[in-house]
């Protein structure tokens, strides 16, 4: 179950998003967490797809200078059931 908040919008915005929601088949509430969402989504997705940009460009370097010891300091047995791909 989420949880409640509270927003304040001017009359003009409101009445607008109101006319959009209602246009969609949503409650107000249902289209401001609709774009809540996705603006949380879209945040999400670019930081993976920066992430994994930088690893394709940088995994050969730090591979050259750390070695394959992925896991240094890990107790043994845990290195076998960690992913390769851990962050």
């Amino acid at each position: 179950m989420g949880k409640q908040m509270n927003i304040r919008l001017d009359e003009d915005v409101k009445a607008a998003a109101e006319q959009r929601a209602k246009r969609r088949g949503q409650s107000l509430q249902g289209y401001v967490a609709d774009l809540i969402e996705a603006d949380v989504n879209e945040t999400r997705a670019a930081f993976m797809a920066g992430a994994a940009a930088f690893l394709a460009a940088y995994t050969a370097a730090f591979e050259a200078e750390l070695g394959e010891d992925r896991y240094p300091e890990c107790p043994e047995g845990l290195q076998e059931r960690a992913p390769r791909d851990a962050a």
